[in-house]
């Protein structure tokens, strides 16, 4: 069904200071820099291993300006959406249908690169919010065209750990994302000093952190927490971001045994934001 986390959607309200922000977290600059005529919008591309960061701006005038500038006034600049990736996405369609779950209609996307003048394009498969429980994810199949990649050193993230979700509902959650989705639940367990009960759902070596606890809200709802990246060399990583001017803690152990990581506390667009480095792949 899904084969993959394809990438993240962070919401700016400044595409250039967004990417001037970035560029030094992730320590190279964004690869694509496109513009979606018919949606309103443009974005920048920071690729990984396993996926890529998407910084989307208002651009003119359209449904994607639309919700752009909907997110910016409700909720300001953050971590706003999720794309998960498919190889056929009316197999997809055809699949949620026969589980229940109602979809839209398939929608073309095609993105051109402002430096380059390249274009790529995609389909999507979107879902009410009512569905997803107030998260903004979707499905996307590429079509043509390719995302420029970069040969990234020891100091630079590449490749992304963990995403995390906070939900009031995780038995909701599972039924959504393990039951429908097909996503694989690998790990469920109880927590309290971490926050209550967590769930690992993994995706092509990518894992889907959710966070549930009860709340006294009556409103079924889940919502986009942070994200932590993986570096080869957090000593390296660290140093470089003290060079650019950006804000970290000391490096300390992870909750994970065998790894190190820092949190960095600026330049991130109000993202929580995590570096890891795993000591037993080194």
């Amino acid at each position: 069904m899904f084969d993959r986390l394809d990438h993240l959607i962070v919401v700016v309200a400044d595409l250039s200071a967004a990417v001037n922000d970035y560029s030094k977290v992730f320590g190279f600059p964004p690869t694509w820099r496109g513009k979606h005529e018919k949606l309103g919008t443009e974005n920048a591309l920071f690729p990984v291993q396993n996926t890529y960061l998407e910084l989307l701006a208002s651009s003119g005038k359209g449904p994607g300006s639309d919700m752009v500038n909907s997110i910016l006034k409700t909720r300001g600049e953050g971590l706003s959406g999720i794309a998960l990736g498919t190889k056929n996405i009316e197999t997809l369609k055809n699949q949620l249908s026969e589980k229940g779950l109602k979809t839209g209609d398939i929608v073309t996307g095609v993105g051109v690169d402002l430096n380059e003048n390249k274009s790529r394009s995609w389909r999507n498969l979107f879902f009410s919010a009512d569905i997803m429980r107030d998260l903004f994810l979707f499905a996307i199949e590429h079509g043509s065209g390719e995302l420029p990649t970069i040969e990234t050193n020891h100091s630079q993230i590449n490749r992304l750990d963990h995403v995390v979700v906070h939900s009031n509902d995780p038995e909701g959650f599972i039924s959504l994302y393990r039951d429908m989705f097909d996503i694989r639940l690998s790990l469920d367990q109880t927590i309290e000093e971490w926050g209550g009960r967590m769930l690992f759902f993994r995706l092509n070596k990518t894992t889907l952190e959710v966070i549930g606890k009860k709340d006294s809200e009556k409103k079924i709802k889940d919502s986009f927490w942070g994200l932590a990246w993986d570096v080869d060399d957090l000593a390296q990583a660290h140093q470089r971001l003290v060079n650019e001017g950006v804000e970290v803690t000391d490096i300390r152990n992870g909750r994970k045994p065998d790894t190190l990581v820092c949190t960095v506390k600026s330049h991130t667009l109000g993202v929580p934001t995590l570096l890891i480095e795993h000591l037993d792949r080194t």
